[in-house]
C-alpha cells in the first residue's frame, strides 16, 4: 500500500479547566480536560476515513487540530510527510490550508448572512491570490458552482444564504471548499442538519467528487449508519482515544470493542417487525467527565464485561486482523451478537 496521505502520531489536545478564585485560593489543582488522548491513525489518498462517537467525545476537536485550528498539546501530524504540528508561520500554515478543506456541520450559520454567493465563493481566490481578474474569478467561481450541481450558476450568484434551502447552502459550503482544489477536506458532519432526503444527494455528490477532482475526505459523524456508504476505513471514539479501527467492513461486520458494538445495536433497525419496542442495548451509565477519565479501560465502568484487570491496567491495542484493531483486554475473545434482542 501506499504511503498514507495523512497520519497522526500520539496527537493529543488537553484543554485547561478555569478556576474561580476560591479554587486557586485553595490551591486545588488544576484540571485539564482531555479531549483527545494520545490517537494514531493513518488516511489513505482516496480512501475516505471516518471517526464516530458519541456527543462530546472529541471528534471535532481532532478534526480542528488536522486544520491547525487547534495547536496540539503533544504529538505529531503529518500531510505527505510534512509535520503539520510544528508549522508555526502564517505563511506555512497559509500554503497547508490551501491543500486541506473544512465544511462544518451547521450549513445555515457556516455562510455569512450578509454576503452574496459570488462574494463567498470568491473570497478563499482573493486570499490565496487565485485569478488576475474578478472575470476569471467569476467564471472559476461559476464552475464551483457547477461541480456541485448548482446550475445554472449566474441563478444563485447574487443570492444571499437566506435565499436558499438547507441543501442548498451545504453545496455552497462544500463548492466553497473544493474552489482551491484541495487534497484533503475535513467534513464535520456534513448532512446531520439535513433532512433525510437531501443527505443522500450531498453525499453522492462529495463521492463523486473523490474521482472527479482527487480528493480525500475526513468524516466525523455520530450516525455510524452512513460510514459503510461513504467511507472505507474507521475509528470508534471513546472520551479522547480511538478504541478501535480498521477497515469499514471489518468493523461494522466483527466489532471487538463492546462499546462499537454498543453503537451498532443502537442503530434504528428499518425493518418494522424487528425494530418494534426499545433495543437493550448493553451498556449502561454515562459517558465519564474528559476531566476525570476513568483508570485502566476508560471504558470498563459501563462495559458489561469488565473484569478486575480492566479496572487496573490501560489495554494496549492489540491487532485482531489486517488493519483492524482494538483496545481491550478480551479483543478477540467476545463474542457479539449483533441481533441484540429488545
Amino acid at each position: 500500500m501506499a504511503d498514507p496521505l495523512f497520519k497522526a502520531r500520539n496527537l493529543t489536545k488537553h484543554f485547561d479547566v478555569t478556576q474561580s478564585f476560591f479554587q486557586k485560593l485553595k490551591g486545588e489543582e488544576k484540571l485539564k480536560v482531555r479531549a483527545v488522548d494520545g490517537i494514531d491513525f493513518d488516511i489513505y489518498q482516496k480512501r475516505n476515513f471516518s471517526i464516530v462517537g458519541e456527543s462530546g467525545c472529541g471528534k471535532t476537536t481532532v478534526g480542528k487540530l488536522m486544520m491547525r485550528l487547534l495547536d496540539p498539546t503533544d504529538g505529531h501530524m503529518y500531510m505527505k510527510d510534512k509535520d503539520i504540528a510544528d508549522m508555526d508561520s502564517k505563511q506555512q500554515l497559509k500554503a497547508y490550508r490551501r491543500t486541506t478543506q473544512i465544511i462544518y456541520q451547521d450549513p445555515f450559520s457556516a455562510l455569512d448572512p450578509r454576503d452574496r454567493i459570488r462574494t463567498i465563493l470568491e473570497e478563499p481566490l482573493m486570499i490565496h491570490n487565485l485569478g488576475d481578474t474578478r472575470e476569471e474569478r467569476t467564471d472559476m467561481v461559476k464552475e464551483a458552482l457547477e461541480e456541485v450541481r448548482l446550475t445554472p450558476p449566474e441563478k444563485f450568484l447574487r443570492r444571499y444564504p437566506h435565499m436558499l434551502s438547507g441543501g442548498q447552502k451545504q453545496r455552497v459550503s462544500l463548492a466553497r471548499a473544493m474552489i482551491l482544489n484541495p487534497d484533503f477536506i475535513v467534513a464535520d458532519e456534513p448532512v446531520s442538519m439535513l433532512d433525510v432526503s437531501v443527505r443522500a444527494e450531498i453525499l453522492n455528490l462529495m463521492k463523486d467528487l473523490i474521482e472527479e477532482e482527487d480528493v480525500t475526505y475526513f468524516y466525523i459523524t455520530h450516525d455510524i449508519s452512513t460510514t459503510r456508504f461513504f467511507t472505507d476505513y474507521i475509528g470508534v471514539m471513546y472520551l479522547g482515544d480511538l478504541v478501535e479501527k480498521g477497515r469499514v467492513e471489518d468493523v461494522l461486520d466483527n466489532p471487538m470493542h463492546p462499546y462499537t458494538q454498543a453503537l451498532l445495536v443502537a442503530v434504528p433497525e428499518p425493518d418494522p417487525e424487528r425494530g418494534q419496542g426499545v433495543k437493550n442495548v448493553p451498556i449502561t451509565g454515562d459517558v465519564p467527565s474528559a476531566t476525570q477519565v476513568p483508570s485502566g479501560c476508560r471504558f470498563h465502568p459501563r462495559c458489561p464485561h469488565a473484569e478486575e484487570i480492566c479496572k487496573k491496567e490501560e489495554p494496549e491495542e492489540k491487532e485482531i486482523e489486517k488493519e483492524h484493531t482494538a483496545k481491550c483486554h478480551f479483543a478477540g475473545e467476545i463474542e457479539f451478537d449483533l441481533d441484540v434482542a429488545k
